[in-house]
């Protein structure tokens, strides 16, 4: 028997302009339903979910919602109220869904919780893009949806990041949709994959099981379709072999005859022009160098703003090398690329690249590209032709080949989106021989089938690659070695991120293992009064500051728990099954939120050098 249907289209159809995204769609969202959503650029993912979010409304069709259904919507770009700090946007929330202002410190604390914010002070200003989607993601979590929709989550997460949204989910029983292009999240949190694709009769492929699984049936379905297209072609050919020879519709069944050839012609036009659809044609060039070592790295440290970078690193690269750096936001990933191009010099160690070594990057924020030019000039700086492996390629084919239309070609750069950018410096950086290809971050806005692209062109490479990514699928395709910086100056080696998953839970357990605090240490101060802000040993400014203000947050924190703990002992609401039930989940949320605080505090406690062997209780994971 199937779960019961929450939220549903029915026939939908929307289109911009004279472009349809799709037409006549159909699609249901049951009871616990994990579901991946993906497809081309283009395809509608994000509408559909505006959609089925109430955002929007479709041109045609209807959405239907079951009665009293609680919806959370994550956009792909997250807006707030800027001058504002992380707890006043939650209270926003609150304020306008009308829940009783009591419920508000519980709902927050638990926000607060999920997105791992060490307190609800942080000036929102203050956030980078990983924290506000973390930011996002607690606040449509904090109104305990039934449904959870998703745009593009995991942009702007560094893998920490998706390795915490993949766990938050899983622990999660209610329905979610994911449109996503991170195949490895998809595999983890999925188990029924959706594509919206115009090649699909229907214009959609719904498979069940993980992303592994949908690609084996999807491959299996295309496989059919193209069968059936070559069946179709056969028999066109025959009829119209039978019509050339002159045949005359003078009987009935010559004119039936007539009449379902030209069907058969029609209907392998529309199977030929679904099938027909553009791949992004990516192939590095590279410069042919055979030496053994192309850059070599001793002994090399580095250091910004005081925080250490690498220390003592050894590193080797050779053609048909492929590293792949993996590591926090802020770790210093993007400042090793430099010091491998050599646009950084390092604080020690020695860097010996070998001569006349062409180094082609790409920027994560694509510096490089003149927002101004016009696509004509960015792909075709010097008239309408590029040369490409020694040959003369004309611009229209040329942009073609990365999927541009010729009437995008005069419109200026900062005109197209974010996938386009990409493409359009792909295009560029294709024109440009290498032995060392350093990319940062490529794969942002690309989608899937020009991910795929972009993986065979890097395993096809016979140069050297060193790659920054987040999609764990392609560093695990194409890296040969996998690097990982700490942030604190340490880096360690590893086959594949698999790996250093392994290692990461190995230190959340041992961290669990330690003691955590459910006293203050004999260094606290008399209630009230917060410690000195003075420099403290490992701790950066921001965590002296924070360090500075945890006994008063525990303090406060325990006060709302007794509050809490009184009011569900309160003899008035014993018979209110409704109104204990709320003041239960409001004492659990200031039971967390206490736990929180006291493990934060262990963990700066640490760092600072103090011994925690003589507290009690789980210290956080990192701790």
């Amino acid at each position: 028997m199937a779960p019961p249907i929450l939220l549903s289209c029915e026939s939908i159809s929307k289109a911009y302009g004279a472009k349809p995204l799709f037409e006549e769609l159909s699609f249901a969202l049951f009871e616990g339903d994990h579901v991946g959503l993906v497809g081309p650029n283009g395809s509608g993912k994000s509408t559909l979910l505006k959609i089925l979010a109430g955002i929007e409304a479709p041109d045609r069709g209807t959405r239907t919602v079951r009665r009293q259904l609680r919806v959370g919507y994550v956009p792909q770009e997250p807006t707030f109220a800027e001058g504002r700090t992380v707890e006043d946007v939650l209270a926003q929330v609150l304020v306008a869904e009308g829940l009783d202002p009591h419920e508000h410190t519980g709902l927050i604390a638990k926000a607060l919780s999920i997105g791992g914010f060490p307190n609800g002070d942080q000036p929102l200003a203050s956030l980078s893009g990983g924290w506000r989607k973390r930011l996002a993601i607690g606040r449509a979590l904090m109104m305990e949806p039934d449904v959870l929709l998703m745009d593009e989550p995991t942009n702007h997460l560094d893998v920490e990041g998706i390795l915490w949204l993949e766990r938050l989910l899983k622990a999660q029983a209610r329905a979610y949709l994911a449109v996503s292009h991170d195949r490895r999240f998809l595999e983890s949190v999925a188990s029924r994959m959706v594509e919206l694709n115009r090649s699909y009769p229907d214009g959609v492929f719904e498979a069940k099981g993980r992303y592994s699984d949908f690609l084996e049936q999807r491959d299996a379905a295309l496989q059919a379709q193209a069968d059936y297209q070559a069946s179709l072609a056969n028999r066109v050919r025959r009829e119209v072999e039978w019509l050339r020879r002159g045949a005359k519709a003078r009987t009935t069944k010559a004119k039936g005859r007539v009449e379902a050839a030209g069907q058969l012609i029609e209907e392998l036009a529309t199977v030929t022009a679904r099938s027909g659809q553009a791949a992004v044609g990516i192939d590095f060039v590279s410069s042919g160098r055979k030496s053994k070592q192309l850059v070599v790295a001793e002994q090399l440290s580095k250091s910004l703003g005081g925080r250490p970078i690498v220390k003592d690193l050894e590193l080797h690269l050779g053609p048909g090398q492929r590293l792949g750096l993996l590591g926090p936001n802020g770790s210093g990933k993007t400042t090793l690329l430099g010091l491998l191009a050599g646009t950084l010099e390092p604080d020690a160690g020695t860097i010996v690249r070998a001569e006349g070594l062409r180094v082609v990057t790409f920027e994560q924020h694509r510096e490089s590209l003149d927002q101004t030019a016009t696509l004509r000039r960015a792909l075709a700086p010097a008239g309408d032709v590029v040369q490409y492996r020694d040959q003369s390629v004309h611009l229209v084919s040329w942009a073609k080949r990365f999927l541009f239309r010729p009437e995008q070609l005069d419109l200026p750069v900062s005109r197209l989106s974010g996938g386009e950018q990409a493409r359009l410096l792909l295009a560029q950086l294709m024109l440009q021989p290498a032995d060392l290809l350093i990319l940062d971050e490529p794969t942002n806005d690309l989608d899937i089938p020009t991910l795929d692209v972009l993986e065979d062109s890097l395993l096809e490479f016979p140069g050297a690659l060193v790659l920054v990514t987040h999609d764990r699928w392609l560093l695990d395709r194409v890296s040969t070695m996998i690097l990982a910086l700490d942030g604190t100056g340490r880096a360690e080696w590893f086959a594949d991120s698999a790996q250093w998953e392994a290692a990461q839970e190995r230190n959340a357990s041992a961290g669990f293992d330690s003691a955590a605090p459910k006293a203050l240490s004999a260094s606290r101060t008399d209630a009230g009064t917060a410690p000195s802000n003075s420099r403290r040993k490992g701790l950066s400014y921001r965590e002296q500051q924070e360090w500075g203000q945890m006994e008063q947050k525990i303090l406060q924190a325990e006060d709302t728990l007794a509050t809490c703990q009184a009011a569900v002992e309160d003899p008035a609401v014993i018979s209110d099954a409704g109104a204990l039930h709320t003041r239960y989940e409001a004492l659990d949320a200031a039971r967390t939120a206490v736990e929180r605080l006291y493990g934060r505090w262990a963990e700066l406690e640490e760092k600072r050098g103090y011994s925690v062997a003589a507290v009690s209780g789980p210290l956080p994971p990192g701790a």
